[in-house]
């Protein structure tokens, strides 16, 4: 079993590597006539590299055989699908000039302070149970 600063030493070593990788390609484009590509491999990436998906696909398909494959279909779908979508979003937010889901939702309904405070502690309320989750399942994926 590993010790508990070893871990915590290599998932940051691990993190720095990624920002490394993801710091040099944004410096130098592989594909540089290829820009269309870009928000496609972001959305893939952003798939294969979610906090759920090796804890829950592995131990779904231990047990069921193919019946991880929605875990991984689902999200890359609507990552590659809903892409026009997800730009409209990304082209009204630097419009508007906001940084978080509260911002957003407050200046679409007259820059409500409090409409922005409401959806801000919604998001949290909701985000915990989630985060509780990825630290249960890495804890049970390292525990002996």
């Amino acid at each position: 079993m590993l010790s508990g600063w070893l871990l915590s030493a290599s998932a940051i070593a691990y993190l720095g590597f990624l920002f490394a990788i993801a710091f040099y390609g944004e410096r130098r484009s592989i594909y540089p006539n290829w820009k269309r590509l870009r928000p496609y491999i972001y959305g893939l990436a952003l798939v294969c590299t979610a906090p759920h998906g090796p804890f829950t696909g592995c131990r779904t398909a231990v047990r069921e055989g193919w019946g991880y494959l929605p875990i991984y279909v689902g999200p890359t779908l609507v990552y590659l699908l809903a892409l026009p979508f997800l730009e409209r979003l990304v082209e009204v937010g630097r419009a508007y000039k906001v940084g978080s889901i509260g911002d957003f939702i407050a200046s679409r309904f007259g820059k409500s302070r409090s409409l922005a405070v409401l959806v801000t502690l919604i998001a949290f309320t909701a985000a915990i149970p989630y985060l509780a989750l990825q630290y249960k399942a890495v804890a049970a994926s390292i525990a002996p």
